[in-house]
């Protein structure tokens, strides 16, 4: 699950390194990304990669909440996602993300050979605009200690192609990825861990 990420200006810069065309009244806000926040996406809205803001979060189909990932295991097949996964996939940058133990002791993310994570995610248009979802897959070996759901990250190399290509999207939604280092201010240690 991805519940919160955090860009700064690194992530920024990056994207204006990664884009071709970007609205000149976007502006890339430093700080956490909550769900129902705007944020910057990343999408093929133009024939190369945009740049532009969006909300994140669908509206439930019961009006009340927001459905704020989808899992990319079933991505293609459930109604809610699968026009998106099909015609709108995006994508999602971020200095780091974080998830949250079940002692509810929170974590970030990074990649330590690159200043920006690309998350995978998927958009839709709304009555009140245009919004996103994380896609997200069974955590690896970095992450599952912490949680067993995270974001399916992408490479920098990879951006074009999981936008305009679904056979490689399926791909690489079926791919376990990359590792990642994490950080964490506080970690709860056992009574037990000791040695004798």
């Amino acid at each position: 699950m991805c519940g919160r990420y955090y860009v700064d200006e690194t992530t920024a810069e990056e994207v204006r390194n990664v884009v071709r065309w970007i609205d000149k009244s976007l502006i890339i806000q430093a700080g956490d990304v909550h769900p129902s926040d705007q944020a910057v996406v990343l999408t093929g809205i133009q024939p190369c990669l945009t740049a532009e803001q969006m909300a994140w979060g669908f509206p439930q189909y019961t009006g009340k909440g927001l459905l704020i990932n989808a899992r990319a295991e079933t991505i293609f097949e459930k109604s809610s996602f699968r026009d998106s996964a099909r015609q709108r996939r995006c994508i999602l940058p971020a200095g780091h993300f974080y998830e949250w133990s079940r002692a509810k002791e929170k974590a970030e993310f990074y990649r330590e050979d690159s200043r920006v994570i690309y998350m995978a995610g998927v958009w839709n248009r709304f009555e009140d605009g245009n919004r996103f979802v994380v896609l997200t897959t069974q955590a690896n070996a970095s992450v599952s200690p912490v949680h067993d759901r995270m974001p399916v990250i992408l490479k920098e190399h990879e951006l074009q192609d999981w936008v305009y290509e679904e056979r490689f999207a399926r791909y690489i939604l079926e791919r376990t990825p990359i590792l990642l280092k994490r950080r964490q201010e506080y970690e709860q240690q056992s009574l037990f861990d000791f040695e004798e």
